[in-house]
């Protein structure tokens, strides 16, 4: 089994206990403030981090995945990551031991929960510790079980460069989103070509610079939106000549306009109708 060090576990003695319990498949409700943090921690299960309300960020040494309503963040076992709750967030999360038949690759990746998975979820996270071997408890696991091995991926994630000189560029655009400058002017600053950039970009982040910086526009738009900020403000902050310019490269991303999105999840690109 994986050994976590003493400074990298939860500060939370309810996760350190659920590392513990004996089932494969084990659950843990919880529910955080705006702003709250779980500071850097590893588990020694994989995580799925997943929210029925609320917006959370996760954050590793090789980027950040941004989990809203609808969606989940698999955690590999090991790997050290910290929890942001950009508004009030409730996570319905489970840690997932190696032999329990589900797939768990070795980064983190951004999925989307279906309505079925998120039910079984909300049931799975009310078992206790010792739930029976057999039996209705055992069942409803096993669903979860298929359900969770067949989760489709979702662009929510910022993966960073390792480069010094891009991941420069890459810290500037995380701390001010907005900055519109284009790549040569970033490689005066950074002390490399335009041609060098797009290249690093693209080969470690394995998405071109522009994409990149949508992307991280997109993912602070979720945390904004998300703790209450106007549509308008946060478009025009996010350095978008108008609202409607943010508000069709919103629905681009996420097949949706960012109020219906946060209103109704990951169903809200599957129904038009919402």
């Amino acid at each position: 089994m994986l050994r976590i060090g003493q400074n990298l576990r939860s500060r939370d003695p309810a996760v350190e206990a659920r590392q513990r319990w004996p089932k494969a498949v084990v659950g843990y409700a919880v529910d955080y403030a705006a702003g709250h943090t779980t500071g850097r921690h590893a588990h020694e299960r994989a995580q799925l981090v997943h929210g029925e309300k609320g917006v959370m960020t996760v954050r590793t040494d090789d980027g950040a995945w941004v989990v809203p309503p609808g969606y989940a963040v698999w955690v590999p076992p090991g790997v050290v990551h910290e929890v942001r709750a950009a508004g009030a967030v409730a996570m319905r999360t489970l840690y997932i031991r190696d032999d329990s038949g589900v797939p768990v690759t070795a980064r983190c990746r951004v999925v989307r929960v279906p309505p079925l998975a998120r039910e079984l979820i909300a049931r799975v996270v009310r078992l206790p510790e010792d739930y029976p071997e057999s039996g209705p408890e055992a069942r409803l696991v096993a669903v979860l079980v298929d359900e969770l091995a067949d989760l489709p991926a979702a662009p929510l994630d910022l993966p960073l460069p390792r480069d010094r000189r891009a991941m420069a560029v890459a810290e500037a655009l995380i701390d001010t989103p907005a900055d519109n400058r284009d790549l040569e002017a970033w490689g005066l600053r950074v002390g490399a070509s335009d041609r060098t950039l797009a290249r690093l970009f693209r080969k470690e982040t394995g998405l071109t610079f522009g994409r990149w910086r949508q992307r991280r526009r997109l993912l602070a738009a979720l945390e904004r939106l998300a703790a209450g900020e106007p549509v308008t403000a946060v478009a025009l902050d996010l350095g978008y000549e108008s609202p409607s310019a943010f508000i069709a490269m919103f629905r681009r991303a996420l097949g949706a306009p960012p109020t219906r999105y946060l209103r109704h999840g990951g169903d809200a690109a599957q129904d038009p109708g919402l």
